[in-house]
């Protein structure tokens, strides 16, 4: 087969949403159809669009492959497992991104326009139109296995998607629960129902908790705060989290009888931090916490019961509070302040001011301090910083960081000289605010005598 170049720069494939799409090349995208579901056909991640190939090597768009799927199965009748099997197989595949809006699309079409009068948004700001359900609509109608199809997409949202997608996976639930509330609130009780029996509840002495993988939370509700029970309670976050089909963001509600939170100024009180200040109190659970951290901590996923100023990573207040508890922890927050998004994550810049008013500045915490300048945009220093900076222990770390940055950059640019001088500005920044301007000048002049040829070095 030649194939037809498409639309752009960006590689080739097959396009077979068009009425004349070859039978030939209809035949081929069946087979990759089949491979994904038996799992041997390949994704190539490299090019924008992803493509998915058949194992004859034959190319095409897993959204396109998805539609064609959808477009073959039965309204009546609806193969709800099948179709959940074929969709499970092609995100894990191409990814989620790479589907979810063929799947909106398809609720809308086959759910939201079939069974409802659409009505007109409200204003500019709703997401969704009003839907009413049709007066004429007779329940036999309905096809029970195509709302549990809709709920599973609801579901993927709230699991695979960005933190704002919880809109649409209410959208999606509001439109079943209108025609069976049963099955939603079987979904809010219980979830999708993936969970062990044991993971999904669990009561003991010492705690109540629950797990819904379909709204990505856990509660966790303390009858004390001993070490018994913290030991519990992270047994659990690790047990839950090692179900591969929980959501990698979700929210922690916990509730205990001690109103004890980390000692970090400007973090939220809120019960995941209560936890890990309750926890943190006892040696032998430490490592528990760090198991969990290094389970919970992803790139793109975030605490979904905390306000966007305080958004943060899963894994964050663990982190934080074993940080705390000195040097054997710094790696495991070198790990996490790498795993930051830089653009929207600025929660570690109240930890690392703690960090360094309790430890000050050597050559154990100095790697911190790099790693969270590239955490984020413009790490502010705390006004002690320049104060606990002024020694000669503290000056030589630093200068010993300053002759290792390559160390701390990427390894594309690890002997780019740009890109070591800028990290270098952010560090300087990060310690003396805009004093560190113009050559440090101000800094320099107002030193010690003792330390002035340091700080020269520091600035050169």
């Amino acid at each position: 087969m030649s194939l037809p170049k498409r639309d752009g720069v960006h590689g080739r494939y097959y396009l077979i949403h068009k009425p004349d799409t070859d039978p030939e090349v209809l035949a081929e995208a069946d087979l990759c159809i089949q491979d994904v579901l038996n799992g041997t056909a390949r994704e190539n991640h490299s090019a924008y669009p992803t493509v998915v190939r058949n194992h004859n090597g034959t190319p095409f768009l897993s959204s396109q492959l998805l539609e064609r799927y959808l477009s073959k199965l039965p309204l009546k009748g609806f193969p709800y497992e099948d179709a959940v099997a074929f969709c499970d197989a092609l995100r894990r595949l191409a990814g989620w991104k790479e589907i979810d809006h063929t799947l909106r699309q398809y609720i809308e079409k086959q759910v939201q326009e079939r069974y409802f009068e659409v009505g007109e948004k409200e204003d500019y700001f709703s997401a969704f139109p009003p839907c009413t359900v049709w007066p004429e609509l007779r329940p036999e109608d309905v096809d029970e296995g195509l709302l549990r199809f809709a709920c599973y997409v609801a579901v993927c949202y709230t699991v695979y998607g960005l933190s704002f997608e919880y809109l649409t996976t209410e959208h999606i639930l509001g439109l079943v629960s209108q025609l069976r509330p049963d099955m939603v609130k079987e979904l809010k009780t219980s979830g999708t129902g993936k969970l062990p029996p044991n993971i999904q509840k669990r009561k003991t002495k010492h705690l109540t908790a629950s797990a819904n993988d379909a709204f990505a939370t856990i509660r966790i509700t303390a009858r004390d705060c001993t070490e018994g029970c913290c030991d519990e309670a992270l047994s659990y976050l690790v047990e839950v989290l090692e179900q591969p089909e929980f959501p990698r963001s979700y929210s922690i509600e916990f509730r205990g009888p001690e109103k004890i939170y980390l000692p970090i100024p400007g973090l939220p009180k809120k019960g995941v931090n209560q936890l890990f200040a309750c926890a943190v109190r006892y040696p032998r659970l430490h490592v528990q916490m760090e198991n969990y951290a290094r389970l919970a901590m992803r790139e793109d996923e975030w605490y979904q019961n905390l306000s966007d100023e305080h958004c943060a990573l899963p894994g964050t207040f663990a982190v934080f509070a074993l940080g705390l508890e000195g040097p054997k922890w710094w790696g495991l927050v070198c790990d996490y302040l790498d795993r930051c998004d830089d653009e929207h994550s600025s929660l570690q810049e109240k930890f690392i001011h703690a960090l360094f008013k309790k430890y000050g500045f050597t050559a154990q915490s100095l790697p911190v301090l790099v790693h969270g300048v590239q955490s984020m945009q413009n790490l502010k220093p705390a006004k002690e910083f320049r104060t606990l900076i002024a020694n000669e222990e503290s000056l030589d770390a630093l200068l010993e960081i300053k002759g290792h940055l390559e160390d701390y950059l990427p390894e594309e640019g690890a002997h780019d000289l740009q890109a070591r001088d800028y990290l270098w500005r952010e560090v300087l920044w990060a310690i003396w605010g805009q004093a560190s301007e113009n050559g440090g000048s101000k800094v320099i002049k107002s030193a010690p005598k003792e330390l002035k040829e340091k700080y020269q070095q520091v600035f050169a």
